[in-house]
């Protein structure tokens, strides 16, 4: 009887399993569905773009040299990769700083200051656009990479993200290394940081994905077309050469295929540092 109740109760877990693969596998379809049209459109011809059939009628490879000609492609591809660079290394450094302050030393107030400056991350970005124009402008820095960068140097997510795992880091090492005649820099640059680089490379991550693709504080800040990142440039497939949706869409793949390799190489640092950081939070 034992045995028979234990047989007729697998049939429902298993439909259940079928049935929550089922459910995970039409949400891949739906989140990976835009991104087949964009790379079937790229090949398309232009009035082949508004029909309704998803594949080509003939696959025009000639589609990607041809964004070459439109746009300077590669200068604002690399505009990109330089701001997200820049903005990458500031940001990950200042937020190792702060959350250096923020875990390991004791100064009064610390604790409340941490949740006030939290409190940020609350805050729209749209709501911090003309705040930092108007500082940009009174610097003089419009239309500049300096004037991109230093907004977006300094960001609560990092610093909340990289305390976490400073917080999960023993303090006898600390210990240690001040009785051996360390002091603080020395601590957070040679204990503390190389301890930390899960987290580290997870934030270097998301920020240079997030400010590569990033459009609306640039398309305020530049004014030089020389100097546009690649998500303003791409505008010109709208403005100058008409509505070239075959051709932006062959632009817009390959700006994705970065963001992919970079995935794709720092794809089980990425994981290890979310899994450590949930954990140690």
């Amino acid at each position: 009887m034992s045995e028979t109740k234990s047989i007729s109760s697998k049939p429902p877990g298993a439909a259940r399993g079928l049935g929550l693969h089922g459910l995970l596998t039409l949400l891949s379809l739906g989140m990976i569905a835009p991104f087949v049209w964009m790379v079937l459109t790229s090949l398309k011809s232009l009035p082949e773009v508004g029909d309704a059939a998803w594949l080509p009628k003939h696959f025009l490879w000639g589609n990607y040299p041809e964004v070459f000609s439109v746009i300077p492609f590669l200068r604002f591809m690399a505009n990109s990769v330089v701001i997200a660079g820049w903005v990458t290394l500031l940001q990950v450094f200042t937020s190792a700083l702060a959350a250096f302050s923020f875990s390991r030393l004791q100064w009064p107030g610390r604790d409340r200051v941490f949740f006030l400056y939290l409190g940020t991350m609350m805050l729209p970005g749209l709501v911090m656009v003309i705040p930092n124009f108007q500082l940009m402008v009174r610097f003089g820095l419009v239309d500049s990479y300096l004037g991109l960068v230093l907004p977006a140097a300094f960001g609560a997510f990092g610093t909340f993200l990289l305390r976490q795992f400073m917080l999960g880091i023993p303090r006898s090492l600390d210990e240690a290394a001040e009785i051996d005649g360390a002091g603080k820099w020395r601590i957070f640059w040679d204990v503390v940081l190389p301890l930390s680089r899960p987290g580290l490379v997870t934030l270097a991550i998301f920020t240079f994905m997030g400010n590569f693709q990033s459009f609306f504080w640039p398309l305020v800040m530049m004014k030089t077309v020389d100097k546009f990142p690649l998500p303003v440039g791409l505008l010109f497939f709208d403005f100058e050469h008409g509505q070239a949706t075959h051709l932006l869409m062959a632009a817009v793949t390959m700006s994705v295929v970065p963001l992919i390799v970079i995935f794709a190489v720092l794809q089980k640092q990425l994981i290890r540092g979310i899994q450590v950081g949930g954990v140690k939070g």
